[in-house]
């Protein structure tokens, strides 16, 4: 029986309970859609749940055609020793290891890690350049560009970070100068902030309009805290952002990260996980209105697993994706589920095909 009801209190950011997770099960929707997972990321002990190797491999394996993913930072296996402002470079250096793990066939055709965003701190202002070109030189086939955290929101329900960075960060002269560099490199920049930061966020992208920013999660619109009880205006607000930002052809958007507690769904705290239609039910507002304004050649599905898998297994959540796109087009389908990717990332054409026979 469906129920709303809470399933043992409220469960811990990130946690994620496979026994929970197991008492939905679906059928494979369009199970020969080749799909580039666009945000994922590998870590260990990080707040409550370990997601390596191979849980990873696991979830690449779950019924869908997924054909490789891009490896997002999350501060995992940052160096030791040495120089601290290259300290992130080991992150780098780990996923590429991942990639090339992959890249052997050892484990079939899918290429995880086939593009790499990792950190550099960009308030290091020019000199953020030596280290943007030493994670270059570390994964030159897979670094494509770097993540530097930007949610900031006064809300202690907001902030999701557990190093939230500081207010304003976008408006630092020293980041600003960091940011700069990217363009020079021909790398990207990943954002992911929360709605009213995104004016910020356009100011940024009209000083460096040659660098290609790609925004995480739909544009962090908030649902919960103090933007819980003004829904609408909050969809308003968020929605008014994203028109602008979606003018800047420079700027590309993931559709995701929805099943974070910070949207204001309640899913992951059911006493059932939910079905892909009643996912793709509570998501449509917010991804077709990311689909109407950048169209499907500037967005793409991403897992951002294991956070999302907080709120539902790898085989229901490319459902969910596979519903929300059933309207469109078979070339827009492509581009979401893997063209926009392998463009924006400069991956591999070969990932955008069906695997070879085996």
């Amino acid at each position: 029986m469906e129920t709303g009801k809470p399933r043992r209190g409220m469960t811990p950011l990130h946690f994620v309970d496979d026994e929970w997770l197991a008492l939905r099960t679906e059928d494979v929707l369009e199970p020969e859609r080749p799909i580039v997972d666009a945000h994922h990321h590998i870590w260990e002990g990080h707040q409550h749940h370990t997601y390596l190797v191979p849980d990873l491999l696991e979830d690449l394996h779950c019924g869908h055609n997924i054909r490789g993913t891009v490896y997002v930072e999350c501060s995992f296996m940052y160096r030791a020793d040495g120089d601290p402002r290259f300290a992130s470079i080991g992150e780098v250096e780990y996923a590429n290891g991942v990639a090339a793990a992959f890249a052997s066939g050892r484990y079939g055709d899918v290429r995880a890690c086939a593009g790499i965003v990792g950190k550099v701190d960009l308030t290091l202002g020019a000199m953020a350049q030596p280290v943007l070109e030493a994670a270059m030189a570390r994964a030159p086939d897979r670094f494509r560009g770097i993540r530097h955290m930007l949610a900031w929101d006064a809300s202690p329900e907001v902030n999701l970070l557990r190093k939230p960075p500081v207010k304003d960060l976008m408006l630092d002269p020293s980041f600003r100068l960091g940011f700069a560099q990217l363009g020079k490199l021909g790398l990207s920049f990943d954002a992911w902030c929360y709605h009213p930061q995104l004016p910020q966020l356009i100011g940024l992208v009209d000083e460096n309009p040659d660098t290609r920013v790609i925004v995480d999660h739909v544009g962090g619109k908030a649902g919960t805290g103090p933007y819980a009880a003004r829904k609408d205006e909050t969809f308003r607000d968020w929605k008014r952002s994203m028109q602008e930002l979606a003018r800047r052809p420079n700027v590309f958007c993931k559709l995701g990260g929805l099943n974070m507690r910070l949207n204001g769904f309640d899913f992951i705290d059911r006493d059932l996980p939910p079905t892909s239609s009643q996912l793709a039910t509570a998501w449509r507002p917010l991804v077709e209105t990311c689909i109407e304004l950048f169209g499907p050649g500037r967005c793409m599905f991403e897992s951002n697993f294991p956070p999302d898998k907080a709120g539902c297994s790898a085989r229901v959540l490319w459902n969910t994706f596979k519903r929300l796109a059933s309207g469109h087009s078979e070339d827009e389908k492509a581009a979401l589920f893997a063209g926009t990717a392998i463009r924006a990332y400069r991956l591999p054409e070969s990932l955008g095909t069906p695997a070879p026979a085996s």
